[in-house]
């Protein structure tokens, strides 16, 4: 897949934070409460405006980020509720105006990049308070008109006011499409703006005659039929194959903001989300939705803390890591390539001693327990890799990393090249026929 040489750093992040944070947290519902309890419009701007967390600190948001292993983070500047957490001059519905007095975008972009951390900034198109945003172009052409270039003059001051950014996600689009909000337009300027900028493909569906590229697929036109430089599954893992992508996935069991009795995810299953995303050749953006004060949920911290210590010692698996599916291996784990190497990331450890891979055809070089440095013992012929002198007992309470040296880019053989249930059945009839041709225990015709 083609893609600009300044995009690398998303590829070798692989690992990134999202943050969802605004006065709905004061509801501690949800983000989208406004919306889904149909509250009063007056009321909750009211509330809105008198939010005012005082534990928020964006340094402590970006140590957290670099302590879980994470490279970059998108923060909600502006969520469906139309509340901005920057100085916008278009409006004082805003941090900066209200009671916080503060540009909480500010701060954030300071602390995170100076951590170290790219900097990505989340703004929904949408604005729930907006009579125009729901009756759209047609019922009221001139209401939607100032609308949107309300939208693209807070576009315009998030990349003008705060520096590099390296990320814009959009969201919020529906229920229009493309041409009604301008979307080209929009990307036109934002690419003048920030020339280096990685786009997001939530931007409005587009109509054939706005189907424009400049380029080939990766290039970063951001005038694809698809509008934007990578996808963003939510709540799904789906790889694509002509562009780059990221899933988004919620630290809870559903909601984005914070909510108070949600239920968490362990450890386990978020750091196996990393670990799929990475072996389909994606990223994983993480979320956390901050308290209304402004802290990270002592559950989140704790999450981030244990991938984190995992990653310190596995994070050659994951950084820079490609698509690893080599061959048959998902009744044990996951795998991700570097160049030669080939990495078995283990979600179910068996306790034998032996591990066993079919269908690598590349030959084997050496093979090293990762998690603790050990060298393994290996056999290989032409269809199985065998792994000897695995501890018993798991060396880590996550996932133990097995890496090969291989003498070639890890290759399958030819039968493994595709999964079960897909490819070419026939791929498979010289190895049925071996055993015969008949449904009789021996394969012998009567």
């Amino acid at each position: 897949m083609p893609m600009r040489p300044e995009w690398s750093w998303f590829s070798e992040s692989r690992f990134g934070m999202f943050i969802h944070w605004g006065p709905y947290s004061a509801w501690e519902r949800g983000e989208q409460v406004l919306f889904r309890e149909h509250l009063d419009q007056a009321d909750y701007s009211k509330r809105a405006c008198a939010w005012s967390p005082r534990a928020f600190n964006a340094a402590a948001w970006a140590e957290c980020a670099v302590e879980a292993g994470m490279r970059y983070a998108v923060l909600t500047t502006r969520h469906h509720d139309g509340f901005c957490l920057w100085d916008s001059a278009v409006t004082d519905y805003s941090s900066a105006r209200q009671a916080p007095e503060r540009d909480f975008v500010r701060e954030y972009v300071e602390a995170f990049r100076a951590a170290g951390l790219r900097v990505g900034l989340y703004y929904s198109l949408a604005d729930w308070r907006i009579p125009a945003y729901w009756d759209g172009p047609e019922a009221d052409p001139k209401g939607w008109e100032r609308f949107r270039e309300y939208v693209h003059a807070q576009v315009r001051e998030l990349l003008s006011n705060y520096g590099r950014i390296d990320v814009i996600w959009f969201d919020g689009a529906w229920p229009h499409n493309a041409e009604d909000w301008r979307s080209l337009e929009l990307v036109d300027m934002m690419r003048e703006l920030q020339p280096g900028i990685l786009i997001n493909n939530r931007l409005g569906k587009v109509g054939a005659k706005d189907r424009v590229s400049a380029g080939p697929a990766g290039e970063g036109t951001g005038h694809s039929a698809a509008m934007g430089d990578f996808g963003t599954p939510e709540h799904h893992i789906t790889a694509e194959t002509s562009r780059l992508w990221e899933s988004c996935q919620v630290t809870t069991w559903r909601l984005w903001g914070y909510t108070r009795g949600e239920r968490w995810r362990p450890a386990d299953v978020l750091l196996d989300m990393l670990v799929e995303s990475a072996s389909k050749g994606g990223n994983l953006l993480l979320n956390v939705g901050p308290t209304p004060d402004g802290e990270f949920p002592d559950e989140f911290v704790e999450r981030m803390a244990e991938i984190g210590a995992w990653m310190r010692i596995h994070g050659e698996a994951i950084y820079g890591s490609e698509a690893g599916e080599v061959c048959e291996f998902v009744t044990v784990g996951r795998q991700t390539r570097r160049g030669n190497r080939l990495y078995l990331i283990i979600r179910f450890w068996n306790g034998t001693g032996t591990l066993r891979l079919a269908g690598l055809a590349t030959r084997v070089l050496g093979a090293r327990l990762l998690t603790t440095d050990q060298p393994l013992d290996f056999t290989q012929t032409a269809d199985e890799l065998v792994l000897r002198g695995l501890p018993a007992d798991s060396p880590t309470p996550l996932f133990p990393v097995i890496r090969i040296e291989c003498e070639a880019a890890p290759a399958a053989a030819d039968w493994a090249v595709d999964r079960l249930w897909s490819g070419d059945p026939a791929r498979m009839t010289s190895w049925a026929r071996a055993r015969g041709t008949s449904v009789w225990a021996d394969g012998v015709e009567r």
